[in-house]
Parts: C-alpha cells; structure tokens; sequence
C-alpha cells in the first residue's frame, strides 16, 4: 500500500463587491486575520483572510460587474465553520453588527448547535458547533499548550547554556608583554563546540589556544565544555611544561567521549622575552604568521587529532616572532564559508584581509575579517567562526 502524502484544505473563494469593505467586516467583525494582500500577475487584487484558530484561508475576490461569478455575490457559499461555542459566538457577532439569521439544535445524535450569518453583500456561513468536535478542539488545544510549553523550556534550557558557555570563553586576558592578541568566537547556533582561550602559563609565557569539536550545537557545546576543563586542569597542574601534560588531555577526552567524537587544537606556548612561540598543532587547519616583509608561513599539525586515538604522541615545533608579524589561528567555520555559487572563503582571501589590514590592533583586524566573511557568504552561518589574531609589538 502507497504511503499518504500531505493534503490540507488551502482556500475557498468568496465573491465580493467592495474588497477593502468587506476586508475590514471579516477583519473587525468576524475577528479573522489577514492572510494576504497582493496583486496577482494579470492584475487581480487577491485578498485572503483566515479565521483565528484555523489554517483555511478565505479568498475575498470583487469579479468584473459584467462576469458569470458577480451574479454568485450573495448567495449561500456552502461553507461552514466550526466553533467550540456557537451560541456565544452568535451572541458576539450579533452585538458587532453582524447579520446573524438563526440558530438551531442539530438532531439528539450529533448534540450541537448550528447558526448562519451573512456579510456584507449577503453571502451567506454557517457555524457548527457539537460535542465530539468541542472535545477535539480542547485536545488540541492542550496539544498546542503542551507544545509551547516545551518549546518554551528548550528555549530557556539554550539560553542557560548560551550563558553558561560564554562565561567558559576569556574574561580577561594575561599580560604578554611583546604580544597584542584579541580573539573571538561568533557561533552559529546558540551553543557551539569552537574554543579558545589565554592562558598564564607561567612569568611572561601566554598559551595561545583554539579548538574546534566535532559537533555542534549541545552536543558539541557539552564537548568543548569537557575539553575546556581537562585541558585547564592539566595546565594548572603543570609547574613548566605544558606540552608534556597533552597526551594526558587526550587520554582524558578519549575515556569520557564516544569512539567518534574528536576535537583540533592548536595550542601555542609565547615566551615574551625571547618573542618565540613553541606549539602544537593537533590535526587543526595550519595557523598563519604574516612576517612584516610580506611572506606568509603556515604553522601545519605536529600531530594527529584529539580523542580518536588511545596512544597518542605531541610533536613540538617552535617559530620566532619579529616586530610587526602577524598571526592568526582560525577554525574552518572561517576557510569554509562559501557563498550562493559554493566558493568557500578559503585561506587566500584570510591572507588578503590580514595583509590590507596589518596597520591595526588585532580587535579590530578580527572585525574587518569578520565584515569581509559576512560579505561573502550572505546566507544563514553555517558553522562557528572563531579565531585568535596575535601581532609582535
């Protein structure tokens, strides 16, 4: 047997003389709500209401005086309504000036109430109302209830998360001496799995870090949270060297997350008196260092991603920092934003922005960056853009 597809009653046609009069009758008096008022290809007014608690749509249409559908002005439509009280409603309209033209029981089997009514130009309703409906429109009514009550928990639930995540993101930054930084995290749906942080790693040494989880949303909110508070521990715990406590963190995030849950990070060491950055790049896209003559190096992955691999080893390279270079470290929510033809942003136009852009401080060199993002891929973000920018004073 086929499957059913989706069939719903759209609209029904109503011949009037005067659309904006009869507009402001079902609007005012009736208590329906304008669905559509536009012009159609040809030229024709298509004036379309509703009634507050259903989804048919009533077409208010005024046909040429000389047309077989004006004689139809006035005449009984053959539409019915259904109401949960018809003899209140019969009493509400009645006092808005509508014309209302009898009410009666319909027989002892259905136990209801039917009545009719006429608009401005006579056309001609009928409202019904009997109990096994009643009953129906208050279980669905509790449905809706229940529906938005849930929607509206989820709603608080999100935003208790989207607090609770921000406040894991900097809220101050370490002093660094030779080095500005700035960083930012603009996620795409109100929690996300992108992470960096500054980190004190000790007299005049800063940790540069930016992870991105595979995931998004909760999911990957909850494992950014996970990998956030090992790997701050294992920093914490270290008296000098931090690189060392990192197959820790992995060990850590392999134990506590599923078999295909992972996450890269880039996680720099800057010494301030010597100017020099040691890192490891861990499976995450390479980090680019704009040095002052122009030429660009890439920082590429010393070792492999975080939580899939139960033994794991860190590979450490390190990079000296003259006056005026650059770096920025970035997740793929910013490479990979591609516009409506499916261009991705890509590392080249990243290079270009921090090359046109190099004279100011990196907050607002992030901001330009982000502009020229927002620019090119106009449609709804799809993931999380993160990314720290480091200048050598």
């Amino acid at each position: 047997m086929a499957s059913s597809s989706f069939l719903r009653l759209q609209s029904v046609t109503v011949f009037v003389r005067d659309q904006d009069k009869s507009l402001r009758f079902y609007v005012d008096q009736l208590g329906f709500k304008l669905i559509a008022d536009a012009s159609l290809p040809d030229g024709t007014r298509w004036v379309a209401v509703g009634p507050p608690d259903g989804d048919a749509i009533v077409a208010l249409i005024a046909p040429a005086p000389d047309s077989e559908e004006y004689k139809m002005i006035g005449r009984n439509t053959q539409v019915i309504f259904l109401a949960e009280d018809v003899r209140g409603k019969f009493e509400e309209w009645k006092n808005r000036g509508v014309r209302m033209r009898e009410i009666s029981f319909l027989p002892t089997n259905w136990s209801g109430t039917f009545a009719t009514f006429e608009d401005l130009d006579g056309n001609s309703f009928g409202v019904v109302g009997y109990d096994a409906a009643t009953r129906r429109i208050e279980a669905q009514r509790q449905a809706e209830a229940e529906k938005l009550q849930a929607a509206q928990r989820t709603a608080q639930e999100l935003e208790i998360a989207r607090q609770v995540q921000a406040r894991l993101f900097p809220q101050s930054k370490p002093r660094a001496g030779t080095l500005e930084y700035a960083g930012a995290c603009i996620q795409a749906r109100d929690v996300g799995g992108d992470y960096y942080d500054f980190l004190a790693l000790g007299p005049d040494r800063l940790g540069l870090v930016i992870g991105d989880i595979a995931g998004k949303g909760i999911a990957g909110a909850l494992l950014m949270a996970n990998l956030q508070a090992n790997l701050k521990s294992q920093c914490a715990n270290a008296t000098n060297e931090h690189f060392a406590r990192l197959p820790l963190v992995n060990q850590l995030f392999y134990d506590n997350t599923g078999e295909s849950s992972y996450a890269t990070l880039f996680f720099g060491d800057y010494h301030a008196p010597s100017r020099r950055l040691r890192f490891a790049n861990c499976g995450h896209l390479p980090a680019l260092l704009l040095r002052q003559d122009g030429t660009v190096e890439r920082l590429h992955s010393t070792c492999t991603v975080l939580g899939l691999f139960k033994e794991w080893k860190c590979v450490i390279e390190e990079v000296s920092f003259l006056p005026g270079d650059l770096l920025v470290i970035y997740t793929d929510g910013v490479s990979e934003a591609a516009n409506e033809a499916g261009e991705e942003f890509g590392e080249e136009r990243i290079i270009e922005c921090l090359r046109k852009h190099r004279e100011l401080c990196p907050e607002a060199l992030i901001g330009e960056l982000v502009k020229e993002l927002r620019g090119f891929a106009l449609d709804e973000q799809q993931d999380d853009v993160t990314l720290i920018v480091a200048k050598a004073r």
